[in-house]
């Protein structure tokens, strides 16, 4: 069994929308079985909180279901609990870092680091911006969680 935990900063933009997108690529290659995915904030402000609306919309237009998903904040458990431990952008991974045990910090990254050429890259935020912003987070977690698929396959 391996885990992933998706983190932005208040969980009902982009880390709900690489949990679905993950979701759904680990159904197709018939691994729900073997592979736990989940995202949280690093962040309380939307605890207990459907995903943002427009983070839903763009996702269904692309066959993802964000709604059932609700925002949570990172618990200390949590470094124990995931194996990957996927930040979005790297004001997100320092704070990941500064809450993480020492011992597990090698869990921690971005999760751009398992996109082909974007090593560093960040998922930029979109909530105060407009329709092409959430296109975007949509293009990154595609292309990232397609890695992160193929090393999870790799590690099987």
């Amino acid at each position: 069994m391996q885990s992933v935990l998706f983190v932005c900063l208040g969980n009902i933009c982009r880390s709900p929308t690489a949990e679905a997108i993950m979701l759904h690529k680990v159904e197709q290659a018939g691994l729900s079985d073997r592979v736990v995915v989940d995202s949280a904030g690093t962040g309380s402000w939307h605890i207990g909180e459907a995903p943002d609306d427009r983070a839903q919309s763009f996702g269904a237009r692309r066959g993802y279901d964000l709604e059932p998903l609700r925002a949570r904040q990172i618990d200390i458990a949590d470094f124990e609990r995931f194996d990957h431990i996927l930040a979005m952008d790297r004001a997100n991974l320092r704070e990941l870092l500064r809450l993480c045990p020492p011992p597990l910090q090698n869990k921690v990254q971005l999760l751009m680091d398992f996109a082909p050429g974007q090593q560093g890259a960040e998922i930029a935020d979109p909530y105060f911006g407009g329709a092409d912003g959430f296109e975007r987070v949509l293009d990154e977690c595609e292309l990232a969680c397609d890695g992160l698929l193929d090393a999870l396959k790799a590690n099987q």
